[in-house]
């Protein structure tokens, strides 16, 4: 009888459940790209570009006994999924991990390491010969990227405007002050509650001077901007309704068990799932750790009986570079607003590099 997994997307969330499994089954993973990536890491990597190769686990230190296919999935149904290749991958179990994209720099666009690397050394050079910088984007990625280029070049003058009036405004009051104190200290400048007229004349992460004007009708002059908004939800694979029927914004339903709805053999993690919640790594690697389990135990012959409930508060480690940042954490009595210096020990520091190096083996720096 055939026991296949197949794990549709390497990232966060398909690359442990991938891991998790491949003593277990006949583990496929399949993924366009030549290495996991910590995503995480991307705005470090921009500022510096030497900590890049720090990102990048090449997929055959992750499976031991598994196979990785370097494809990109174009359709999907029950049984398995079709490659752009032309390829087709039978399933016993498939697993939907194809995550979301970002705009770069929060997350690279090339699908090989080196690509990468080069595409962050590019960015690197025209960023470090900019006096003013401008973010477009006040979320987690706008403020983590600022505090990165502070941590360089703490003379840059950097700009962060949001049409929002408040920044994280689902997060503890205490904890957004602080917030606010940290990116004062730095120097770095917000503009909140107002967008721009036109966006501005230049390509992002390409240098170049020019001037906008927001919707209150100030001036800005910078010399580089950034974009630091819009996720994409990588799912256009299920746009044929093989498999399920998507939401409006492309994820897939999935029940407490993370089944996609009407089908006991397929399963979707991360980003792509419709549980309403921050879309986050963290989040992404315990929807695996459930979906394993659950696999696991109908590998087993028994029910899978794992089940993923959101927390009722959101979390995040917000790091300003390595050694500022802050945080809220579930705890016993409801969310818990925690130090910088838990937040540096916890991902600021190293983006999270220690726990992929223990998980995959060393990077492909």
């Amino acid at each position: 009888m055939s026991r296949g997994v197949v794990v549709v997307g390497g990232g966060y969330g398909g690359a442990s459940v991938a891991k998790a499994l491949e003593n277990e089954a006949d583990v496929v993973l399949i993924d366009p790209r030549d290495s996991f990536v910590n995503a995480a890491g991307s705005l470090r990597a921009v500022t510096q570009p030497d900590w890049a190769g720090n990102m990048f686990f090449p997929f055959d230190t992750l499976l031991t006994r598994g196979t990785v296919i370097r494809d990109r999935a174009i359709s999907a149904d029950p049984a398995g999924v079709t490659l752009a290749s032309g390829r087709r991958v039978e399933a016993d179990y498939l697993v939907l991990a194809t995550g979301s994209s970002y705009a770069y720099p929060a997350k690279p666009t090339a699908d090989s390491a080196a690509e990468a690397m080069d595409d962050f050394r590019r960015t690197h050079k025209e960023l470090a010969g900019a006096e003013r910088v401008l973010i477009l984007g006040a979320g987690p990625v706008g403020l983590e990227l600022a505090g990165e280029i502070k941590e360089v070049w703490p003379g840059k003058r950097v700009t962060i405007v949001d049409p929002a009036e408040r920044l994280l405004p689902a997060f503890a009051p205490e904890m957004v002050q602080d917030l606010h104190r940290q990116l004062g200290e730095r120097g770095i400048e917000l503009r909140l509650g107002a967008g721009l007229t036109a966006a501005p004349p230049t390509e992002a992460g390409q240098a170049g001077t020019f001037t906008v004007t927001t919707t209150g009708g100030a001036e800005i002059t910078a010399d580089i901007w950034f974009r630091a908004h819009g996720v994409r939800v990588n799912s256009d694979y299920l746009s044929d309704g093989r498999l399920t029927t998507r939401t409006p914004a492309g994820q897939v339903p999935v029940t407490e068990t993370l089944n996609v709805k009407g089908h006991d053999n397929v399963y979707a993690v991360g980003d792509i799932t419709d549980v309403p919640e921050a879309k986050m790594a963290g989040y992404a690697m315990q929807h695996a750790e459930v979906v394993a389990k659950n696999i696991a135990a109908q590998l087993r012959g028994e029910q899978p009986s794992a089940t993923y409930r959101p927390l009722p508060h959101p979390m995040i480690l917000l790091p300003l570079g390595p050694r500022g940042g802050v945080g809220q954490l579930p705890a016993p009595d409801g969310p818990s607003v925690v130090s910088t210096e838990t937040v540096s020990a916890y991902k600021g520091t190293d983006l999270f590099t220690g726990r992929f190096v223990e998980q995959f083996g060393p990077t492909a720096a």
